[in-house]
C-alpha cells in the first residue's frame, strides 16, 4: 500500500468534523420485520479537513500537504481529536488502559486494540498507527520497558515482547494513536474571496484499511 508515515498538521485537524461510519444491509420482509447484516467488522471514519481552515496560511499548508500526497494516491496519518487515546481524552495514559490479550506461555506478538463498551456489548478496534513515545505496556500488572522488554512497530501497531507471558497473564497497553487515512478527492477548490467571507473548502478524508 502507498502510505506516507507523516501526520496531517494536527493544528489544522483540530476543529474538523467527522467520525465513524458503519455499513448495514437492511432487508424489509413482507411481514414488516427486518433482517439486518453488517458486512464490515470494523467501522470506517470520515472527516472534513476543510472546516478547520482558519486563515490563508492554513490553506497554503493544506495545498502543500495535498500536493505532496498526490491527491488520493498516498495515505497519511490523521489525529482525530475526539478519539486519539487508549483512555478518555482528559485522562492520563496508563499501561492498564486496554486489555490486548491473555498469555498462553508461547505467544510474543500482540496487536494493539482499543475496546468500545456500552452495556453488555463490546467492539475491539484495531490500532495500526500508534504515536511514537506514547506507548506503555504491562503484563499482569507490572509495567514493561520499551527497548528492553518489548518493541513496537509504529507502522502496524504490533508489539513484540522479549518474554512470552505465562498462561492467563493479562497483556495491557496504553497509547496515543493516529488514524490511517487518505484524501477522498483529487480536487480541492479554493477561493480567496469566499474564504475571507467564511466559506471553507470541502476537503473529505476517509480512513484506510491497513
Amino acid at each position: 500500500m502507498s502510505f506516507h508515515e507523516i501526520r496531517f498538521p494536527a493544528a489544522l485537524s483540530f476543529g474538523s468534523s467527522g467520525g465513524p461510519e458503519r455499513r448495514t444491509e437492511i432487508v424489509t420482509l413482507a411481514n414488516g420485520y427486518e433482517e439486518r447484516n453488517a458486512p464490515w467488522s470494523q467501522s470506517r471514519r470520515r472527516y472534513d479537513a476543510g472546516v478547520s481552515m482558519r486563515s490563508l496560511d492554513d490553506i497554503e499548508t493544506l495545498l502543500a500537504f495535498f500536493e505532496a500526497r498526490e491527491g488520493q494516491l498516498y495515505g497519511f496519518r490523521w489525529k482525530d481529536w475526539s478519539d486519539y487515546k487508549s483512555c478518555a481524552p482528559t485522562a492520563q495514559i496508563a499501561f492498564t488502559d486496554q486489555l490486548l490479550a491473555r498469555g498462553d506461555g508461547d505467544t510474543h506478538d500482540f496487536q494493539l486494540i482499543k475496546s468500545y463498551r456500552s452495556g453488555q456489548q463490546e467492539v475491539a478496534r484495531v490500532i495500526a498507527k500508534p504515536v511514537a513515545g506514547t506507548l506503555r505496556i504491562g503484563v499482569n500488572g507490572s509495567e514493561l520497558r520499551e527497548g528492553l522488554d518489548f518493541s513496537v512497530d509504529l507502522t502496524t501497531g504490533r508489539i513484540v515482547l522479549d518474554e512470552a507471558p505465562v498462561t492467563n497473564a493479562e497483556v495491557t497497553a496504553g497509547f496515543e494513536f493516529d488514524v490511517p487515512v487518505r484524501f477522498d478527492t483529487d480536487r480541492i477548490a479554493t477561493s480567496v474571496a469566499s474564504f475571507q467571507a467564511g466559506d471553507m473548502p470541502n476537503v473529505p478524508v476517509v480512513e484506510l484499511r491497513v
